[in-house]
């Protein structure tokens, strides 16, 4: 009996050393409970946010980047990752929910979803918005050096113009630069029509002897450093541009553009479900998503935090259209796999053309 006792002491004793232990190690990594891990772009976000909200809620952030929609998806799709928060764009959004990658959001659970303005839900990649929350939008226009040019570009037909003769920058992507050949025609930038395509391939091909050079991130460079007169890029870009040189502008034709959204979702892997919740709810507060926006110097979906910015931010037409232009943008439809073919088939072949 006393050997069963001197076992039972024993076992008792290991059992409680291993409950200590895993308690310390627990407490060192901040608990399961105290944890969020967020992938997102890179300097995405306002870092003193991110100090805030731990310090509001105790909750530790790893915070990881990516460079494009396509690493984050690859990255998610392969498994073994643990993310609990992820920003991807529009088109990446609709392809997430079909391959059932996202976590559809529990939105009893959400406080100040009433901030974002209306005009910025119910879009076609999430109609509903059952798995998206917008973060921030923005759109793809022309931004050009007013010391360089005799006359401002307004619409996507002007690009055309022989003065802009080896002027001009393009963003390397099939959709943006398809988008606007379409739009140019008064075609839908989600066009499946095959004629309007090729009519559209066809515009551009007449449009390369204005094109200096059709490149990546380093279109932003180029043009802070005056190495262009003219760019085709995304609003967000434009913003950091026009910041660092003030001979700079920005215009979205008002015949029609992209209209684009990153938006903050809870992929499938996700750990810690609650702590998500508070994090989302946290940036949907106004003053958090001001705070955001003024930092990141995009667009902000927010309509309490909009309020609470600088006039001279909000009045600034290129970056906050008018409700005219904002009829005329559009959304990237998720085209699926033949349609996103014939795009990049047809965009190669501006490409080889201007060679």
């Amino acid at each position: 009996m006393r050997k069963l006792y001197s076992f039972m002491l024993g076992l008792t004793t290991i059992c409680l050393l291993l409950f200590a232990t895993a308690f310390v190690m627990k407490k060192e990594d901040g608990g399961a409970g105290d944890k969020l891990v967020i992938y997102n772009w890179g300097d995405y976000i306002d870092p003193d946010l991110l100090e805030k909200f731990t310090t509001e809620t105790g909750i530790k952030v790893q915070y990881e980047t990516f460079d494009s929609n396509e690493a984050m998806y690859t990255k998610l799709k392969q498994g073994g990752t643990t993310y609990d928060i992820l920003v991807p764009s529009d088109y990446m959004i609709d392809k997430m929910i079909k391959e059932q990658l996202l976590v559809k959001l529990d939105k009893s659970r959400l406080t100040g979803l009433s901030n974002i303005s209306p005009q910025f839900l119910g879009k076609s990649f999430d109609p509903n918005n059952d798995y998206s929350i917008p973060y921030f939008w923005g759109t793809v226009g022309i931004v050009y050096n007013e010391k360089m040019i005799d006359k401002a570009p307004a619409h996507w037909s002007d690009l055309w113009n022989e003065a802009y003769r080896n002027q001009i920058l393009l963003v390397d992507g099939a959709r943006e630069v398809m988008g606007f050949g379409l739009n140019s025609l008064g075609y839908s930038l989600n066009s499946i029509e095959m004629d309007q395509l090729k009519a559209a391939e066809q515009q551009l091909t007449q449009l390369t002897p204005n094109v200096k050079a059709i490149v990546g991130d380093e279109l932003k460079k180029y043009m802070i450093q005056g190495d262009a007169a003219i760019g085709v890029t995304f609003s967000g870009e434009a913003s950091e541009m026009l910041s660092e040189n003030p001979d700079l502008r920005y215009v979205v034709p008002s015949e029609g553009s992209n209209l684009w959204f990153d938006n903050i979702v809870i992929p499938r892997t996700v750990k810690h479900e609650k702590e998500a919740y508070a994090f989302i709810n946290f940036m949907l507060r106004p003053e958090n998503a001001a705070q955001n926006a003024e930092y990141i110097g995009y667009a902000t979906p927010n309509s309490k935090a909009k309020e609470l910015l600088p006039e001279e931010i909000t009045s600034d037409l290129a970056f906050y259209p008018s409700q005219e232009t904002m009829e005329n943008l559009e959304v990237y439809n998720n085209l699926g796999q033949y349609w996103l073919g014939i795009y990049n088939d047809l965009y190669l072949q501006v490409k080889m053309y201007r060679k």
